[in-house]
C-alpha cells in the first residue's frame, strides 16, 4: 500500500528525473494576485509565467501545492463530509511546462506515472477530452493505445479551462478511475458526466494553447504551455484501495482522535459520520491557515477561518461535546503532515492557542445566540407570522456566529421557518464586503492600467547607488494614459531606463528624491512597482518641462533612505529577538518600514508583559552596540531556506532571492535596503505594543534620531511633572502613589457623605409614596448621584416598603439616570425591564435589566421630572 508521503515523493522524483525543477509549495495566502482570496490550484504561483510577465531559468516545474477552496466558483464547502471526495483543504500535485513540451509528452508522462509507477490497471481508467480536440484524441487513442470506447468527448463546461475572462486558456483532458459497479451501475460516460461517486477524477491535464480576447475570440499562443493538477487525497484513496478519501492515512488518524474525544464509533452509518468527516476536513484547513498567518476576524480571510472553526465546533456540539476540543486535534494534523511540511511543527503551540481562543469565544457567543434566537421566535409567534425574517437570521449568523443549519433546526422545533432568500441576500452583501476588504477588483483594475508598459524594463541599481548621472525617460503616464510631457506644476508617473530609487515592497516605503535635467527640475514623491520588473516614479515638475526621451539625473534623498534602512534592519533584529524571547511560534505577518518609525505585526497569543518588552529592547540594543556586520547575498530560494533563513508568508519569492544576515543573530530572505552594520542604527525603542486580531500582535518602534527624539520628549515630560509636583524625577513614583492614595481616601469620604444624604432622604420616603392601582410607588429625584448610588438606595427602599415599585432619577455629568425596582411579590404583575423602556424614551436614551431591577440613561436632563411624573401613567399600562 502506497502511503501519502510515498505518493508525494514518487511524483516529485518522477518529474525531477525528466528535467522538471522542484518548486516548494507557496503559502495559502496568494501574493500579488488580487483575484484570489486563497491559493486554490498548483498553477497560482506560476500565473505570471503563463501570462508572460515573469521568466524563470527553468521551463519545466513540478510541485505539491497546498490549496484551499471555500469561496468563488471553486467552493466545495457544502459538499464537505457528505461526499467521499470533496474537501476545503487539499494538496494538488502538478507538473508544468512553460513553452517547453506540450500535449503528447504531457499525456505520455501522465500515463507512464499512473500505470507504471503507481501501477493502476488500465482497464479501470477512462479518459475525457474536449469535444473538438482531435489532437488529444489521437494521442490517447493511437499513441497510448486507449480504445475509443473509453475516451469521452465533453463540452466547454467540463473540458475547457480558462484563467479568467481574458488570458491563456485551452482544452483539457481528465483521467478518471472506476471504483466499481457496486457503487453505481450505468454507462461510464453518463456516470462521469453527472459526477457519480463511482468514478474519481484523478488528474486534469490542461493544454494552454489559446489566448481569449475580451470579445471572446480565441487566438493561438506563440508558446503553448501545460498545467496539470492531481488531487493527493483522491490518488491516496485509489492507491490504498479505499472508497473514500476519509479512509486514507491522511484522515484516519484525525478521525480516530475525534472518536476518542467524542466516544463515538466510526463509521456508524448515520448523520454523525458526516459530522466527524466535517471536523476532520476542517481541522486540516484550520491548522494550515493559522500556520500560514491567518487569524480569526470578521472580514476577508480571517472570516473564512472563523467560519471553519465555528462550523467544526458546532459539529462537535452535535456529537455531544460542550467544551473546546479542536485545538487538541491540531497536533494530530501536525503528526500526519510533518514530513511534507516540517515548519508546521514549530507553529503547533501557537496554532493550538489561537484555535482554543476562538473556540472559547464561540462557546460564549453560541449561548448568547440561543437567547437571541428565542427572542426572535417569540416575536415571530407574537406577530402571528410563521417565518423568521432573513435579516434577523443573518444577524444571528454574523454577530453570534450562529450556523444557519442550527437556526433551521431550532425553528423547526417551534413549527417555524426561516426566510432563506432574505438570509442569502444579506450573506451576499457580506461576501461583497469581504471581497472588497482584500482589495481584489480595485487592485486588479489598477494593475491592468500598467499592462501596456510591461515590456519597459528598468535597470534597478538601488542596492549599489543612490545617484544615477544619466537615465532616460522611457514613458510618462497620467490617468492611465501615455503623454509626451509634464509641464511646470504638473504631476505624473515616470518610467526610467535606469533607477537608483527603491520601489515600495515588502513593507518598506518607496524612495523619494530629485529628477533633473538641463531643461527641467522635479521631485520624486514616491516609487512603486505595479508589475514585476516595472518601476514607476511619481514625479512633480517644479520648473521647466519633462519630456519622453529626455536624459536626466536621478538622486535619492539619502538622509531619508538612511532612516528607512535603520528601521528595516531593526525589524530583522526585532523578529529574531521576539523568537528568542517568546518562542519559535513568532512569525512576521506584516510590516511597515518608513523614515519615521517601524511597525511589526507578528503571531503571538498574549500581550507582551512589561518585562518581556524590556528584554526585547535590551537584546536589540545589545546587538546594536556589538556593531554586527549586515551582509547580503543572492541565492536560490531552496538554498536560502536550507541555510535556515526566515521566509515571510506574505511575500512572493522569485527563483533568486536576497539573503540578509546580521552576524550570527538573524537570517531572513529580504529584498529591502539595510545598513552596513548594526551600529548605524544607534538606538532602538519600542513605543507601543497592541493587539491587531486574535493571535496577532503589533509593535511600533523607532530607531536612531527618531528614538533619541522620543526619549528626549519623555524625559522633558518627566521634568515638567517633577517641577509641578516639586520633587526630584526619581521621587515621582512615590509622590504619585501618595497622591493616588489621598484621592482614594477622599473618594471614600465622598461616598460616605452620599450615603448620609441618602439616609436623610430615606427618612421621608413614606411621604413621597403614592398608590397606583393598589400598588405603592416611591418616586424620587436626586442631583449628582451615579447609578451605583441609585441602585443601593433602591435596594434599601425595597427592604423598607416591603411591597411596591420604586422609581428613582438623578442628573450627573449632563446625563439623566433612571432606576426602577420592583419587590419580589409584584414581579408577576409588573416588570421593571418593561417599565424602564417607556421611561427611557422620555430622556432620549435606552435601558434594560431584569424583571425586579432595571436602569436607563440618556441625554434628556430637562425631562427627568417628566419621566418621574409619567411613571404613574405608564404603570397601569404595564400591569
Amino acid at each position: 500500500m502506497m502511503k501519502a508521503n510515498d505518493i508525494r515523493a514518487s511524483f516529485l522524483e518522477f518529474f525531477e528525473k525528466r528535467g522538471h525543477h522542484i518548486v516548494p509549495s507557496a503559502s495559502l495566502i496568494p501574493k500579488d494576485d488580487p483575484t484570489l482570496l486563497f491559493t486554490n490550484a498548483g498553477m497560482n504561483q506560476f500565473k505570471n509565467i503563463f501570462l508572460g510577465l515573469e521568466k524563470r531559468s527553468y521551463s519545466r516545474a513540478v510541485s505539491v501545492q497546498k490549496c484551499l477552496r471555500v469561496s468563488g466558483k471553486h467552493n466545495d464547502l457544502d459538499q464537505v463530509g457528505r461526499t467521499p471526495k470533496h474537501h476545503t483543504f487539499f494538496e494538488m500535485l502538478g507538473n508544468f511546462s512553460f513553452g517547453d513540451y506540450f500535449k503528447e509528452l504531457a499525456i505520455s508522462y501522465a500515463w507512464e506515472l499512473i500505470t507504471e509507477v503507481f501501477k493502476l490497471p488500465p482497464s479501470r481508467l477512462y479518459i475525457t477530452i474536449y469535444q473538438e480536440d482531435e489532437e488529444a484524441f489521437n494521442i490517447w487513442n493511437k499513441k497510448i493505445g486507449i480504445d475509443s470506447s473509453r475516451i469521452f468527448r465533453f463540452g466547454k463546461k467540463d473540458n475547457f479551462w480558462a484563467m479568467g475572462e481574458t488570458g491563456p486558456c485551452g482544452p483539457c483532458s481528465e483521467i478518471h478511475y472506476d471504483l466499481g459497479e457496486e457503487i453505481e451501475r450505468g454507462i461510464p460516460e453518463e456516470l462521469i458526466e453527472k459526477g457519480s461517486d463511482r468514478f474519481v477524477e484523478l488528474w486534469n491535464l490542461v493544454f494552454m494553447e489559446k489566448f481569449q480576447r475580451e470579445d471572446g475570440e480565441l487566438l493561438p499562443l506563440p508558446k503553448p504551455s501545460i498545467d496539470t493538477g492531481m488531487g493527493l487525497e483522491r490518488m491516496a484513496a485509489v492507491l490504498q484501495d479505499k472508497k473514500s478519501n476519509y479512509e486514507t492515512d491522511l484522515f484516519l488518524p484525525i478521525i480516530e482522535a475525534i472518536c476518542q474525544e467524542t466516544g463515538k464509533e466510526y463509521p456508524s452509518g448515520g448523520e454523525e459520520d458526516i459530522y466527524i468527516r466535517i471536523i476532520a476536513d476542517h481541522i486540516r484547513a484550520i491548522t494550515f491557515l493559522i500556520g500560514d498567518g491567518v487569524s480569526p476576524s470578521n472580514e476577508g480571510r480571517g472570516y473564512v477561518l472563523r467560519r471553519l472553526i465555528r462550523r467544526a465546533y458546532r459539529r462537535g456540539n452535535l456529537l455531544g461535546l460542550d467544551k473546546p476540543f479542536l485545538y487538541r486535534l491540531a497536533s494530530t494534523v501536525g503528526d500526519i503532515m510533518k514530513k511534507a511540511y516540517p515548519e508546521l511543527i514549530t507553529s503547533l503551540p501557537y496554532i493550538s492557542r489561537v484555535c482554543l481562543a476562538e473556540e472559547e469565544r464561540f462557546a460564549y457567543t453560541l449561548s448568547s445566540g440561543l437567547r437571541y434566537f428565542e427572542q426572535l421566535a417569540e416575536e415571530t409567534i407574537a406577530s402571528g407570522d410563521s417565518v423568521i425574517p432573513g435579516d434577523k437570521i443573518f444577524k444571528l449568523y454574523d454577530t453570534f456566529g450562529f450556523p444557519i443549519d442550527l437556526s433551521q433546526e431550532l425553528a423547526k422545533e417551534k413549527n417555524l421557518e426561516i426566510d432563506e432568500a432574505g438570509f442569502q441576500k444579506e450573506l451576499e452583501v457580506q461576501r461583497e464586503r469581504a471581497r472588497q476588504s482584500w482589495e481584489g477588483e480595485a487592485r486588479a483594475r489598477e494593475k491592468s492600467i500598467y499592462q501596456a508598459f510591461k515590456n519597459l524594463k528598468t535597470e534597478a541599481v538601488f542596492y549599489e547607488k543612490e545617484e544615477v548621472e544619466e537615465t532616460e525617460v522611457l514613458a510618462i503616464i497620467r490617468d492611465g494614459k501615455t503623454i509626451g510631457s509634464l509641464s511646470e506644476g504638473e504631476s505624473g508617473e515616470v518610467i526610467l531606463s535606469v533607477t537608483p530609487f527603491y520601489a515600495e515592497s515588502g513593507g518598506q516605503v518607496g524612495d523619494t528624491g530629485i529628477l533633473k535635467g538641463p531643461n527641467f527640475f522635479g521631485v520624486v514623491e514616491n516609487t512603486f512597482s505595479p508589475l514585476a520588473g516595472l518601476i514607476v516614479h511619481q514625479v512633480k515638475v517644479l520648473s521647466g518641462e519633462l519630456k519622453t526621451g529626455q536624459k536626466a539625473m536621478a538622486v535619492v534623498d539619502s538622509a531619508r533612505r538612511k532612516a528607512i534602512s535603520r528601521h528595516h534592519t531593526a525589524t530583522h533584529l526585532l523578529h529574531a529577538s521576539l523568537r528568542q524571547i517568546l518562542g519559535d511560534h513568532v512569525r512576521q505577518s506584516g510590516s511597515l518600514v518608513s523614515p519615521q518609525r517601524l511597525r511589526f505585526d507578528f503571531t503571538h497569543f498574549a500581550p507582551l508583559t512589561d518585562e518581556e518588552i524590556r528584554r526585547v529592547e535590551r537584546l536589540i540594543n545589545e546587538k546594536i552596540r556589538q556593531n554586527l556586520e549586515v551582509t547580503t547575498k543572492v541565492t536560490s530560494l531552496e538554498e536560502g531556506l536550507a541555510e535556515g533563513a526566515m521566509a515571510i508568508f506574505e511575500e512572493k519569492y522569485g527563483e533568486k532571492v536576497r539573503l540578509v544576515k546580521i552576524g550570527d543573530f538573524s537570517k531572513e530572505l529580504c529584498g529591502g535596503i539595510h545598513v552596513k552594520s548594526t551600529g548605524e542604527i544607534g538606538l532602538f525603542k519600542i513605543i507601543s505594543e497592541s493587539s491587531v486580531a486574535a493571535g496577532l500582535r503589533r509593535i511600533e518602534a523607532v530607531t536612531g534620531e527618531e528614538a533619541f527624539n522620543y526619549v528626549e520628549e519623555i524625559e522633558e515630560r518627566l521634568h515638567q511633572l517633577s517641577r509641578k509636583l516639586k520633587v526630584n524625577p526619581k521621587e515621582l513614583l512615590t509622590r504619585v502613589e501618595k497622591l493616588l492614595k489621598n484621592l482614594e481616601e477622599k473618594e471614600e469620604e465622598i461616598k460616605q457623605l452620599k450615603q448620609k444624604l441618602l439616609f436623610q432622604s430615606e427618612q421621608s420616603a413614606e411621604a413621597k409614596t403614592t398608590e397606583v392601582s393598589g400598588i405603592k410607588v416611591v418616586s424620587q429625584k436626586f442631583e449628582g448621584l451615579d447609578l451605583e448610588s441609585l441602585r443601593n438606595y433602591a435596594d434599601s427602599l425595597k427592604q423598607k416598603i416591603k411591597s411596591g415599585v420604586i422609581v428613582l432619577a438623578s442628573t450627573k455629568d449632563e446625563r439623566a439616570l433612571l432606576v426602577v425596582a420592583v419587590t419580589p411579590d409584584l414581579i408577576g404583575k409588573i416588570q421593571a425591564n418593561k417599565l424602564i423602556k417607556d421611561l427611557a424614551r422620555i430622556i432620549g436614551g435606552g435601558g434594560g435589566g431584569r424583571a425586579d431591577f432595571a436602569q436607563a440613561g440618556g441625554p434628556g436632563v430637562e425631562n427627568v421630572d417628566k419621566a418621574l411624573e409619567k411613571c404613574f401613567d405608564f404603570l397601569p399600562k404595564n400591569l
